[in-house]
C-alpha cells in the first residue's frame, strides 16, 4: 500500500533517532531540567530572532492548543478561530472541555480575514449585552491552515494590528509550520511568526520528530507556572530530554528547513501529475495537503492500493480527498501513485 494519508505515518528523522541513540544511556535531570533541552530552546530562540523568548515542550498538538489557550484566557473568555480551525473541528472538544468556548468566524479558504476579526470585535463590544456573553480572550489561527493555505506577512501583521488594538493575543499552531516555511510562494519566515505572534509552537510530530511541539512565548508573556499547568493536564514528561534531544538535532544545520522541504518537493510533482491527468482540485494549496475530487467508483478503486484521506462529500457521486506528503515522502512512491492515477 502507497501511503499519503497524512504527514505523521513514519517515525522520525535517522539524524533525531541517532542522537536519541547517542545520548541513551546519560543519565540526565528530569521534566525538562537537562542541558539538551536548554541547547534546543537557545537554537529555537536564535531561529526566531527573538532571545527573550519562553520555549517550552510539550508531547502533542492537541494538548498543546489545550494548555496553551486555557492557561491564557481568563474563566470568562473564549478562543476565536476559524469554523475550519483544528480547535473548531478535529480536537475532540478539547477546548471546551477546560471551560472555554471556541468562537468561531466566517474563513476564506481556511483563514480568518483581518477585515472580519475587526468587524467581529466592534460589534462584540457594541452590543449592550456584551457583559453577559463570553468575552473573545485570544485568536487562534493555524499556518499552514486546514486547507494547506498560508498567511501572507501582511495578513499577519493585520491580524497582529487587530489584536493589539483589541489587547488580546494572537496565537499561531504550527503543527505543519516547516511545511509552510518552506512553501516556495510564501514570503513569511520563522522571524516574522515570531514578530508578528504573541504565542505559537513549531510543530515536531509532523515534521521529522517521534512526538513533541516547541511552543514559543514571544512577549514575555508565558503564563505563571506554566509548567505546573502542563503537568495537570497530563502532558509533561518525566524523561523531558526526550523532547529536547529531538528539537536539538531539528534546529542542528537547518535540518529542520531541510526536510520539511521534501513535502513540498513531492507535493508539487503530485500537483503536477494530478493536472496532467485533469482531475479536479477542491482548492489551490501551496503545502503539502493536497486535496482533489473523486468520482466515488475511482476512489473505490483507488483505495485497494493507496491509503489517503476522506475530507468531505461533494455531492452524491463525488467526495474530496486529501493526499499527503511528508518530511519521508519518497518520490518513488509519488511515480507509482501517479501510474495508479
Amino acid at each position: 500500500m502507497l501511503a499519503f494519508e497524512n504527514d505523521y505515518s513514519e517515525g522520525a528523522h535517522e539524524k533525531v533517532l541517532q542522537r536519541l541513540l547517542e545520548t541513551n544511556l546519560e543519565q540526565l535531570p528530569g521534566y525538562g531540567a537537562d542541558h539538551y533541552c536548554e541547547s534546543a530552546k537557545e537554537k529555537i530562540k536564535e531561529a526566531c530572532g527573538c532571545p527573550d523568548a519562553d520555549v517550552q515542550f510539550i508531547v502533542g498538538g492537541t494538548q498543546t492548543n489545550q494548555i496553551v489557550i486555557s492557561s491564557m484566557l481568563k474563566p470568562c473568555e473564549g478562543v476565536i478561530a476559524a469554523e475550519t480551525g483544528h480547535v473548531s473541528t478535529h480536537e475532540a472538544g478539547a477546548i471546551e472541555c477546560t471551560g472555554h468556548k471556541v468562537l468561531t468566524l466566517p474563513h476564506e479558504a481556511g483563514k480568518i480575514g483581518a477585515d472580519v476579526l475587526d468587524d467581529w470585535l466592534h460589534s462584540f463590544y457594541e452590543d449592550e449585552n456584551h457583559e453577559h456573553m463570553v468575552f473573545p480572550g485570544m485568536v487562534y489561527i493555524s499556518h499552514p491552515t486546514e486547507y494547506g493555505t498560508l498567511y501572507t506577512k501582511g495578513e499577519l501583521a493585520e491580524l497582529s494590528a487587530v489584536c493589539s488594538q483589541y489587547g488580546i493575543p494572537l496565537y499561531l499552531d504550527g503543527a505543519r509550520l516547516g511545511y509552510g516555511l518552506a512553501a516556495e510562494e510564501t514570503d513569511v519566515t520563522l522571524k516574522d511568526v515570531a514578530e508578528y505572534c504573541d504565542v505559537f509552537y513549531i510543530g515536531g510530530t509532523k515534521v521529522g520528530a517521534l512526538c513533541g511541539e516547541a511552543v514559543v512565548f514571544t512577549k514575555e508573556n508565558m503564563p505563571l507556572h506554566f509548567m505546573t499547568m502542563v503537568k495537570q493536564r497530563g502532558a509533561l514528561l518525566a524523561k523531558g530530554r526526550l523532547l529536547g534531544i529531538q528539537f536539538d538535532a531539528l534546529f542542528t544545520d537547518d535540518l529542520y528547513s531541510e526536510i520539511s522541504r521534501n513535502a513540498i518537493v513531492t507535493a508539487d510533482r503530485l500537483k503536477q501529475v494530478l493536472k496532467e491527468k485533469g482531475y479536479e482540485f477542491y482548492i489551490d494549496s501551496p503545502t503539502n495537503q493536497i486535496f482533489v475530487t473523486l468520482e466515488n467508483e475511482k476512489m473505490e478503486q483507488l483505495k485497494q492500493n493507496v491509503v489517503f484521506s476522506f475530507w468531505e462529500k461533494k455531492d452524491e457521486d463525488h467526495t474530496v480527498v486529501r493526499f499527503a506528503t511528508s518530511w519521508a515522502t519518497r518520490m518513488e512512491d509519488v511515480e507509482k501513485l501517479a501510474a495508479l492515477l
